[in-house]
């Protein structure tokens, strides 16, 4: 993952443009703003106010994970040949300098985070323990990308708290953290399969390296049970018919990553990644139309 920041200690984070755009035009925003979507009543238009409070705190939040993942990856970094020119690996930036960056980040976010309600709060705050602990399932288990996942889609909760205050009707928030885990599945064993030969010989474990030649299977099981999931969060909260047309598109363009890829080609896995923006996109778009017409 990445920053891109502009202070003069972080700079040199900013090489790193394909991560950031996982980490703030993709998943986290887009999940976020899903569930706070299907919070709002039929016909009504979402809280824009928090709908950009919320797109705030995703880019603080990614911002700060992403810093401790490169924080704790350092060394694994070293081994991985397209990881080698990054700063922390190359001297440009000391851990000291990348912590200090990361609390600075933390304390931006603090004062967006206690303006919501409490139970919002505690589970802002076990989105940030997720996080931290991510990197270290690298090392223990090849499901890393499923923990990303819940990681990367606990804002799912976090949105639908937000609006309600609650967590009762588990029919629309647990589909829609289902669907945000399994569309992580599915991108990011794309991306894996960039460093796979390197993962290997370094002992990073890896959903493209225990895949493998079944890899395509596995993530049009996945992305069949994302948009399955969408669906029926969807139909809970009563949406209206062109938010069932966007889910159809969506799922369209996940069998386009899935069955065009060059898993071989790491720029091709690259940029099959970075298409998931769309993906995006065309969720939020079925989204905002399915509840206003309904």
């Amino acid at each position: 993952m990445e920053l891109l920041c502009t202070s003069t200690v972080t700079l040199p984070f900013a090489q790193r443009r394909g991560s950031f755009n996982r980490a703030y035009f993709q998943n986290q925003p887009s999940i976020r703003r899903t569930s706070i979507m299907l919070a709002t009543k039929p016909g009504a238009l979402p809280d824009f106010t928090l709908f950009g409070m919320f797109h705030l705190m995703a880019f603080l939040i990614h911002v700060s994970c992403c810093a401790s993942n490169d924080l704790l990856d350092v060394e694994y970094d070293r081994k991985v040949e397209r990881c080698k020119t990054r700063p922390l690996v190359t001297g440009e930036i000391t851990l000291v300098q990348g912590w200090l960056f990361w609390a600075l980040i933390i304390a931006l976010l603090v004062p967006l985070v206690l303006r919501l309600n409490k139970l919002s709060i505690a589970l802002a705050a076990v989105q940030q323990v997720l996080w931290i602990a991510y990197p270290l399932m690298k090392r223990i288990t090849y499901w890393p990308q499923a923990f990303l996942g819940l990681a990367n889609n606990w804002g799912a909760l976090l949105g639908w708290a937000a609006v309600n205050g609650n967590l009762n009707d588990f029919r629309i928030f647990l589909p829609v953290l289902i669907a945000g885990i399994c569309w992580t599945l599915v991108y990011d064993t794309i991306y894996a399969h960039q460093d796979k030969n390197d993962d290997a010989k370094a002992g990073v474990k890896s959903t493209a390296l225990l895949f493998g030649d079944s890899t395509r299977t596995w993530l049009l099981a996945f992305a069949t049970i994302c948009i399955g999931s969408l669906m029926f969060a969807g139909y809970n909260a009563h949406m209206g018919w062109p938010f069932y047309l966007g889910m159809i598109s969506a799922f369209g363009h996940l069998l386009w990553q899935i069955y065009s890829v060059d898993l071989s080609n790491g720029f091709d896995c690259l940029m099959k990644f970075l298409s998931n923006k769309w993906f995006g996109a065309i969720v939020m778009t079925g989204m905002l139309l399915g509840r206003i017409v309904y």
